[in-house]
């Protein structure tokens, strides 16, 4: 069983000083990594001495580094939401109406398929070269979507950009968890959530902008090469290096990855969300694809959990998923409560831009606009965790508070309706997002504390895991309802009027229909009611992440957290 409580570092910052650097061994037993804060100088690195090398970078320059991940944050939060107000006009471009989910699907399925591989690459290679190759890939992808000919090439771009975002989310996560000390490092975990937040509140915004300007919806995403272009000096001569095993062979350590657990923990993801994807909509949920998916989803999934636990054909020190943190009780419960959140952010940051839109008829402008409340809840609840955890530290009441107000929230979004004022639609909204808020990054801090610094990769890893993987699983979830329950609810309002199934489809695509752009005052005023109805039922996922954090709350131990 693995100790609960933080080890104590051997090593205080008092000890070191400049001179001594180059004495110093590249790794040691209570530490992480090594970095790299020049181009001759390598220096040891805990948990308690994050201080030391901010210090040893300079003032000014973490602070451009800390721009630079925190813009890599706004930058992937930006792309988890941009495709929600260019479906339509994509849809309009290159047709295929049945690969359309695709759009905001794929770059999920890229991001939660390769968290686990990024975890354990972050624990092996040079964590620049890593960051800047994640980099690197998500601007590929972008440059696909913008230039795609056909929707293939779309969803492929999309997932390519899913799969660079990844890494570059977690190797923001990974840096601050490098170089910030334990009592820092709430604030700073807070920060990547304030950026991403600002990042998928404006998504929706700026991507339709592009879609209704000259430039069209291809600079929605062309927009990424630009930023990338004009900040690449911040990560290419700004950011350290670090890596636990810089002195070493690289393609050893490429080779010692858990490939087959990589692949199997992929395969897991992809097959449950095509699984949501395509169940009810491209075929009836009692067909034999269906069932065929769903059973080889289930087989694949207890295949990667056998694989993991007898680890074969890798080590227990290699294999891609931290199972030794399945057997420490407040580690599972912080994971649990991390996707719970993840699942209220990913939801309501969502379907509340599409009941906006789809039943007041707001254009992108107006929805981000009424998606403040939210949002910036979210972000001033998080900053209060990150600056208050650390003196207020009976963690389980922190989850508590979070999972009553979200879930109040979340329930009153449940019983919405097309004729909620808006004033109680912003009111829900401030529950919602300041319960979210509260334990959106609060894990990973905590966790690293309850653990050790031998311990930390494996820890951010676990939690990564989390938080992507809860807010994607939660995502397909809320898709599958709003898709099946929709055309069900759709179709029987609209009964004996004429509409195909394929007309009925694009209207729950997002604006683009017959039914919503050339219907009559009275179909439009039928369609918006039962969408509207529709995603009030969708919130439901939301009540499910809040009871979810509410539950672990109630089951974490009553005790204090150390972060010193």
């Amino acid at each position: 069983m693995v100790s609960e409580t933080q080890s104590t570092s051997t090593q205080s910052t008092s000890h070191f000083h400049p001179r001594d650097v180059e004495k110093l061994p590249a790794t040691s037993p209570s530490s992480p990594g090594s970095i790299s804060l020049g181009h001759d100088r390598s220096d040891t690195l805990d948990q308690n001495t994050g201080n030391f090398a901010v210090k040893q970078m300079g003032n000014l320059r973490w602070f451009v580094v800390c721009i630079g991940l925190y813009l890599t944050a706004f930058l992937y939060g930006l792309d988890s939401t941009i495709s929600a107000d260019v479906q339509g006009p994509i849809l309009a471009s290159l047709g295929q109406l049945h690969l359309l989910p695709w759009v905001g699907t794929g770059f999920l399925l890229g991001s939660v398929a390769t968290v686990s591989l990024f975890g354990s690459l972050y624990t092996k290679l040079e964590v620049k070269w890593l960051y800047l190759s994640s980099i690197l890939i998500f601007e590929i992808g972008s440059a696909i979507c913008g230039a795609a000919p056909n929707m293939q090439a779309m969803v492929v771009g999309r997932v390519v950009a899913g799969i660079g975002g990844s890494g570059v989310y977690l190797g923001g996560i990974s840096y601050i968890s490098f170089f910030v000390s334990p009592p820092k490092m709430p604030l700073y975990t807070a920060l990547i959530s304030t950026f991403w937040g600002l990042g998928a509140i404006l998504g929706p915004a700026i991507g339709g902008a592009f879609a209704q300007s000259k430039a069209t919806w291809r600079w929605a995403f062309y927009i990424n090469l630009v930023l990338g272009g004009v900040t690449a000096p911040i990560y290419i001569f700004c950011l350290p290096r670090h890596g636990t095993h810089r002195h070493e062979k690289i393609l050893p350590r490429i080779m010692n990855l858990d490939w087959i657990g990589a692949l199997l923990n992929a395969a897991t993801y992809a097959l449950f969300i095509i699984s949501c994807t395509y169940s009810g909509t491209t075929w009836p949920w009692d067909s034999g694809s269906v069932i065929a998916l769903w059973v080889i989803t289930g087989i694949t999934t207890i295949l990667f959990a056998l694989q993991q636990w007898t680890t074969f054909c890798t080590t227990k020190e290699d294999r891609i998923y931290p199972v030794w943190c399945l057997k420490v009780r407040s580690l599972i419960l912080l994971y649990i409560g991390t996707a719970g959140s993840s699942a209220i952010l990913q939801c309501n940051i969502y379907y509340l831009s599409l009941f906006f839109e789809f039943t007041k008829g707001d254009g992108p402008i107006s929805v981000a606009a009424r998606l403040l409340p939210f949002i910036i809840l979210m972000i001033l609840s998080s900053l209060l965790c990150g600056a208050l955890l650390p003196k207020l530290n009976i963690y389980a009441l922190w989850y508590l508070i979070s999972g009553i107000i979200a879930l109040v929230g979340s329930v009153l979004l449940f019983l919405i309706s097309t004729a909620t004022p808006s004033r109680n639609l912003y009111g829900f909204e401030v529950l919602v997002g300041a319960g979210c808020g509260l334990t959106f990054q609060a894990a990973y801090s905590i966790a690293l504390s309850k653990s050790g610094p031998d311990k930390a990769n494996s820890v951010i890893s676990f939690i990564n895991v989390a938080q992507l993987g809860g807010g994607a699983l939660a995502l397909a979830i809320a898709g599958t309802v709003f898709q099946n329950v929709g055309f069900n609810t759709l179709q029987s309002a609209l009964s004996g009027r004429g509409y195909s199934t394929g007309e009925i489809r694009e209207a729950l695509a997002g604006g683009y229909s017959a039914i919503l752009t050339d219907g009559t005052p009275e179909v439009r005023a039928i369609a918006s009611d039962a969408i509207g109805s529709t995603i009030a039922k969708v919130f439901g996922i939301s009540i499910g992440g809040a009871a979810t954090v509410l539950v672990t709350g109630l089951l974490m131990r009553w005790e204090r957290v150390q972060m010193a």
